[in-house]
């Protein structure tokens, strides 16, 4: 890796550890990473998981489909409010 994208690497991973969207991890897993360039010309952080995804066991009980969630919610009195923008970082 380049010295200006490494550099970028560590600024990035630093901010994503201090906002613990990530944490510290001693796994022999791992995943490449990459930068794409954006239009204002920074670098943005991907991550392939492509060949991690292939090892992994697939989850039993997957997430239930949007449109049976809102079917439960049919006369509900009460619902809450959920923060999607800070989904994602």
């Amino acid at each position: 890796m380049p010295g200006k994208e490494y550099d970028e690497l560590k600024k990035q991973l630093d901010e994503l550890l201090e906002k613990r969207f990530i944490r510290r991890s001693v796994s022999p897993w791992g995943a490449l990473v990459l930068f794409v360039n954006k239009k204002d010309g920074t670098l943005r952080l991907c991550v392939d998981y492509r060949e991690l995804n292939a090892v992994t066991i697939k989850n039993k009980y997957p997430l239930p489909r949007i449109d049976d969630l809102l079917n439960q919610l049919k006369g509900a009195k009460y619902f809450s409010k959920i923060d999607l923008r800070s989904g994602y970082h």
